[in-house]
């Protein structure tokens, strides 16, 4: 089953997706941390929650690993993300004396990603998260959601880890089908492929399917 397939069927299902600009980049590297092992309703709250606390990047750069703890506390992990969003604001400010990442926009993207990478507790999946969000560029972030579909729907063997997946699957698609994509497959994951008691027979995959779960499934 090829990606275009796969697309044209999701798209058939969910509809059309169409990328909008997002946050500026720094407000999305720090929203997708906060998001790391929680539901998308409390990093929300804690993304709000720093922002109507601090006001500014620069604000919360200069607070304490306590302060921002106990401000994003609802998130979960609340001393290990505190800990991450501080050293990355300071890393920023370091490195380009502001907090501002739209330079991003000007880099061939396997730079632009690198110098993401290099932030401290920045992986491919958030490096891709604000470049694709933010910036509009062609980088596919995989979620726990598009890996799982993507090794049910055999676009990738089921080996591969899911650091290595990013590029394998970006690989496998034009850059302008990117973002649909990933969002297609995320709300594709989250209502029919779960990852228990996945509702095979609703899923409009089935037919081109080759896992054999959907065999098992009523």
């Amino acid at each position: 089953m090829t990606v275009g397939e796969i697309l044209r069927l999701l798209r058939k299902e969910y509809g059309l997706r169409h990328w909008q600009p997002d946050r500026d980049p720094v407000s999305t590297l720090i929203a997708t941390v906060l998001s790391q092992n929680t539901s998308d309703v409390n990093s929300k709250r804690a993304f709000d929650a720093l922002i109507d606390r601090f006001s500014n990047w620069e604000s919360v750069a200069a607070a304490t690993v306590e302060q921002i703890a106990e401000c994003i506390r609802l998130g979960g992990l609340a001393a290990v993300k505190a800990k991450r969003i501080k050293l990355i604001l300071e890393r920023i400010q370091e490195q380009r004396g502001r907090l501002d990442l739209s330079f991003l926009a000007e880099l061939p993207l396997p730079e632009a990603r690198s110098w993401l990478t290099q932030l401290p507790g920045v992986g491919p999946k958030t490096a891709n998260c604000v470049l694709l969000f933010s910036l509009g560029k062609p980088a596919l972030p995989v979620d726990t959601h598009v890996f799982r579909v993507a090794r049910r729907l055999g676009l990738i063997d089921s080996r591969v880890s899911i650091g290595r997946a990013h590029e394998l699957l970006e690989n496998l698609m034009s850059p302008a089908d990117i973002y649909a994509f990933h969002v297609l497959m995320i709300e594709h994951g989250r209502l029919i492929c779960k990852a228990q008691r996945p509702r095979c027979h609703l899923c409009a995959l089935q037919e081109p399917c080759p896992s054999d779960i959907h065999k098992h499934k009523g």
